[in-house]
């Protein structure tokens, strides 16, 4: 088995919690799997987040969303790590993917045709997500608006593959032994990047 090229983006706020301790034991996996991995930590780039002018005027183009990009475009494989607040997803991974999944990047209009040509494709993908609302309420009742969101009208639009996601919660109320378990999870998932 030859190593993946695997990309693992955290949207946590901080370095502290079940976020970081979950990319820390994904990418442990990883790494001891044969992979090769990069790290993007949205709360270390400096970046304008708000997409100014949508797609009808360039807005410069920061050195870290420059090295995101070449990132996104070296990994065979990403990992996208991030908390659910207010059933989406935080405001900084938002503007991360308005300013870095750019036209002609990540996709591209075509005359007479009704969708975007997807240009990001053979990628596939893993999502984690933690979260305060209990899983089962989120998915069924909220209908799971923060894994759709990304899953499917990003990452799938651009032509990445979600292959599997996880979703870890309540976190408020987890005990010591459940958040083993979570970390357990995430590095069953390493495990089924090939």
């Amino acid at each position: 088995m030859s190593g993946k090229k695997v990309l693992v983006i955290s949207a946590h706020p901080t370095e502290q919690g079940i976020g970081q301790a979950l990319a820390s034991e994904y990418g442990t996996a990883i790494t001891a799997n044969g992979h090769q991995i990069r790290w993007l930590y949205l709360n270390t780039l400096s970046f304008d987040p708000v997409l100014r002018h949508g797609y009808r005027q360039l807005q410069p183009f920061e050195p870290d969303l420059q090295a995101a990009q070449a990132d996104l475009l070296w990994a065979e494989h990403i990992t996208l790590l991030y908390p659910v607040w207010w059933g989406s997803v935080p405001a900084l991974l938002k503007g991360f993917l308005d300013r870095v999944l750019l036209p002609g990047f990540a996709f591209k209009y075509q005359p007479d045709k009704k969708y975007p040509q997807p240009l990001l494709m053979g990628k596939t993908a893993h999502l984690l997500l933690t979260m305060d609302t209990p899983i089962w309420y989120f998915r069924w009742f909220y209908q799971a608006p923060a894994l759709h969101q990304i899953s499917k009208t990003t990452l799938a639009f651009c032509g990445i593959k979600p292959l599997k996601s996880l979703m870890f919660g309540p976190v408020v109320s987890s005990s010591v032994q459940q958040r083993q378990r979570w970390l357990q999870q995430a590095r069953q998932l390493a495990l089924k990047v090939y």
